[in-house]
């Protein structure tokens, strides 16, 4: 197989079209598209699918495409790696992560990471969906509970867990009647909160009075007094030690975990390796006070 029509295949599959490839690679339209039917010829496979204004890959563009441009990728990094004289982690390095953690941490996080390794360029896009690693380009995700995914790898570098806090204006109600509560999205329809509290366990009716889309918001509404809310007690522990919120009670449920997520197949390449790194030394334990405190800087 002629590893530059491979390369050029997957410049194209990459972009999405001849014209877009072209125009990044500053090369001409027609070599790329030659070169791509040269390939194809060769395997006798059609790669993509040409419509008068789109381009897309077929069944067996997209496998090979899957398979093979991240070892594209890791052979020019060896070998540039190789050149330069040492392994140093360069390059682009494009990274998804959740709402609530790019708010809260993200930015110092990719500010630190930026200073300690300049010849990184690192872009962190925010967005709560479960990402496709390969088709958009990532090198690294950082999900909640992720679905178990056989093509994905990766280690959870944070836990959490849910309580439930109040404004110290917002009294308990007595048993019967049901608190205002401001809940996250229109997803969550439950009626009442089970929790544990000292010597047993409470269960309290809620009415939502109000629905938000960001955790921070949630916190902050509950901070104005409108209603209770489970919030994640990384969020809320400066609100509870400075007295602005009150802890009613401990959310039993699963385990909140965010995970670092790569493809399987792909060596780490110097850039994703020296991120897992620098995350494990922002977070050695991978505790709620630690992402507290981090919050808290």
């Amino acid at each position: 197989m002629d590893l530059l029509a491979l390369a050029d295949f997957n410049l194209v599959a990459r972009h999405g079209g001849f014209g877009r490839a072209a125009r990044a690679a500053g090369r001409p339209k027609a070599t790329l598209s030659r070169r791509v039917a040269e390939l194809e010829a060769a395997l006798d496979l059609r790669l993509f699918e040409r419509g008068a204004r789109t381009l897309k890959l077929t069944q067996e563009g997209r496998a090979l495409y899957e398979r093979t441009g991240a070892l594209l990728t890791e052979l020019d990094e060896t070998a540039t790696a190789i050149a330069s004289g040492g392994d140093r982690p360069r390059g682009h390095l494009r990274i998804s992560a959740p709402l609530l953690f790019s708010q809260t941490a993200m930015g110092n996080l990719a500010a630190g990471f930026a200073l300690r390794y300049p010849e990184v360029r690192l872009e962190v896009t925010t967005e709560d969906r479960s990402v496709d690693m390969v088709e958009e380009g990532y090198d690294l995700v950082i999900r909640v509970n992720p679905d178990p995914d056989d093509s994905l790898v990766g280690r959870i570098f944070l836990r959490d867990r849910l309580v439930v806090v109040a404004s110290p204006d917002l009294k308990r109600p007595r048993e019967g009647i049901a608190v205002p509560a401001v809940m996250r999205g229109a997803g969550d329809q439950l009626t009442s909160w089970e929790f544990t509290v000292p010597g047993g366990r409470s269960r309290i009716a809620i009415d939502p009075v109000l629905r938000l889309s960001s955790l921070v918001m949630v916190r902050d509404a509950v901070r104005a007094g409108v209603g209770a809310a489970r919030l994640p007690v990384s969020l809320v522990s400066h609100d509870l030690a400075a007295g602005t919120l009150v802890h009613w009670g401990d959310i039993d449920g699963p385990e909140i975990a965010l995970w670092t997520l790569y493809p399987s197949r792909r060596l780490l390449s110097a850039r994703v390796s020296a991120f897992l790194d620098f995350m494990k030394e922002a977070f050695p334990t991978g505790t709620p006070d630690e992402l507290a405190a981090f919050i808290g800087r």
